[in-house]
């Protein structure tokens, strides 16, 4: 009954959707309708491999990579939900992967149209998005899926109890969770999900490959950013709405004491860079967008990213960093990227997304939790101005991520049994 009504709800929106579909055949729009899938269909057998968006497909990158060299033989398939996480998805992996695809709506039309183009012999989900009707409609052709790297935030588990029932019956489909940590684990089993399911396999963006920062280069980014060799650099990363004031403001307190201080803000939402450079300027700083540098004239203090894929290198230039999206409620985002490259890293309370990570970070001496900007001020401050607590900080930064790895084996070990199941190779 249940799926009966999950699919009569979304026939009725698609209903109103179809006519400017057929005139809008090769938009973002008919992606998601799953007008453009090719009519015939893959060969047999395909790993499914499914991504929401930035975050999920950087962490799909080391499976898909490992998946290949465990499984030669076998075709992978990566679908991805948004446009943004779809351009991560081409630099990344457009050469690991038999074809990229942007997943549809989980409408049953869609649902059978893709499947019967990738004709998988298992569908991997990575981390938190949810397809009820598609993981329902592959059951139904003995077809198995699985939840790898997944997670439950508070809020999320808070919505799950709320409506158990529904939840159980939406997971009901999936053969396997490997999930990311105990804590997840026990949420899940607390809303009624079957035990035997439940695995905790560990966070697979530990064995991201995490490529060290040379000093060529680190002196190639510098020249092509415009940044003198000398200059102390802070990074603000992954900033939500309301960071990037705190961090201006932040900035312009540090500059009494680093008057040579530089930073670089990199917003979540690079929609929003001209906004943030506008505030920059009326602060009395001196900013350039990324994307204007080559056409603004300098010097600068303050360098806002506008550009897709470089802040995970340019983290690399920082004496000291700010993961955002963690001083407003939004859970947080990857504390990995600045500590792989022994980067000291500095973090709010609002990280629900990433709740062991940075308690074990934490824990390590490798991160700081911070409360508000105040507490903002005196860390980076403090960071700066004692470079032994610096060093320290980032040498037990890249020690924690590097004795972390070893949950892609595990997982990888866990797919290997399921496609041994069905068939082994193609």
């Amino acid at each position: 009954m249940f799926m009966f009504l999950y699919n009569f709800a979304w026939t009725v929106i698609i209903i109103f959707c179809i006519p400017p579909a057929t005139f809008i055949r090769k938009g973002r729009f008919a992606e998601r309708l799953g007008l453009n899938i090719p009519a015939t269909s893959l060969g047999e057998g395909n790993i499914w491999v499914h991504a929401l968006s930035v975050g999920e497909v950087i962490s799909a990158v080391p499976l898909i990579r490992s998946l290949r060299l465990e499984f030669p033989h076998q075709d992978i398939i990566f679908t991805v939900t948004t446009s943004r996480g779809m351009e991560i998805a081409r630099k990344e992996l457009k050469d690991e992967v038999r074809i990229l695809l942007t997943m549809p709506v989980d409408f049953w039309w869609c649902v059978r149209r893709i499947v019967n183009y990738i004709r998988p012999s298992l569908f991997i989900l990575i981390e938190t998005d949810v397809w009820p009707g598609l993981i329902y409609h592959l059951k139904r052709r003995g077809i198995k899926s699985i939840l790898v790297n997944g997670r439950v935030s508070p809020r999320t588990f808070k919505s799950y109890r709320r409506f158990s029932i529904i939840v159980r019956k939406i997971f009901e489909p999936l053969e396997l969770f490997l999930m990311q940590s105990d804590l997840d684990k026990e949420r899940l089993l607390r809303v009624g999900i079957d035990s035997k399911k439940l695995r905790t396999a560990g966070n697979i963006k530990f064995d991201r490959d995490w490529r060290p920062m040379y000093q060529k280069e680190h002196d190639e980014w510098l020249d092509l950013l415009g940044i003198d060799p000398e200059t102390l650099i802070w990074v603000a990363g992954s900033t939500h709405q309301g960071e990037e004031e705190i961090v201006l403001e932040v900035y312009k307190k540090l500059r009494s004491f680093f008057p040579t201080l530089f930073l670089i803000l990199a917003p979540r939402k690079i929609e929003q860079a001209d906004q943030i450079l506008m505030r920059a300027k009326s602060m009395g700083f001196r900013g350039v967008l990324r994307t204007e540098l080559l056409n603004t004239r300098g010097p600068y203090d303050v360098l806002i990213l506008n550009t897709f894929g470089e802040l995970g290198r340019i983290y690399g230039l920082g004496k000291v960093s700010f993961v955002g999206g963690s001083l407003v409620p939004m859970g947080g985002h990857n504390l990995l990227e600045p500590a792989s490259f022994g980067c000291p890293v500095l973090f709010g309370p609002c990280v629900h997304n990433f709740v062991l990570m940075s308690k074990s970070l934490e824990g390590a001496g490798a991160g700081w939790r911070v409360r508000d900007s105040e507490d903002l001020f005196r860390a980076v401050k403090t960071l700066l101005e004692n470079n032994e607590t610096r060093s320290r900080m980032g040498r037990l930064a890249k020690e924690f991520v590097e004795t972390n790895r070893g949950t892609l084996e595990r997982v990888v070990s866990q797919i290997g049994i399921y496609i041994d199941e069905i068939g082994g190779h193609k």
